[in-house]
């Protein structure tokens, strides 16, 4: 079972801090480099996702005109 001891509000203040002083910030051109790959996926997989779309709804309505 967990430690059953309570740690203080002042503690767990500390301990926020020690933990947020070993973040490892990204750098601004990793941000940027991040930012422009996640756009070039996102337009990637839209076309895609379109593509795949645009198919099924044409099967769809060759499907109804055999109705």
């Amino acid at each position: 079972m967990a430690d059953d001891k309570k740690t203080s509000p002042a503690e767990f203040l500390r301990q926020v801090q020690t933990e947020g002083r070993k973040v490892v910030w990204p750098t601004r051109e990793e941000t940027v480099r991040t930012a422009i790959f996640v756009f070039i996926m996102m337009v990637i997989l839209s076309l895609f996702f379109l593509g795949i779309d645009s198919l099924f709804s044409a099967v769809v309505r060759w499907l109804l005109t055999l109705a």
